[in-house]
């Protein structure tokens, strides 16, 4: 499984992340904050205290918000392949 081994807030909803196969790039996760759980990661003050859980391998929120490592890979791997 690829896991992510870095993480940096960059602007708005924002994030530059390096997965552990040498992928690296930024995501844009605004449009993926739908639901009750993701609510306040829309103001950016809170969805910049995302932390790099060393258990889960994934980015991960005070309010318990996170996100799948494979859905930021995949997110990531469509976003490099369109730039192509």
């Amino acid at each position: 499984m690829t896991t992510i081994k870095e993480a940096r807030y960059i602007k708005d909803h924002v994030v530059w992340l390096r997965f552990s196969d040498g992928i690296e790039g930024q995501v844009d996760l605004g449009s993926e904050l739908d639901g009750e759980i993701f609510k306040p990661l829309k103001k950016i003050e809170y969805f910049k205290q995302f932390k790099l859980d060393d258990d889960l391998v994934t980015l991960t929120w005070p309010n318990g918000a996170d996100f799948a490592p494979e859905f930021l890979y995949d997110l990531l791997r469509r976003k490099t392949k369109r730039a192509a």
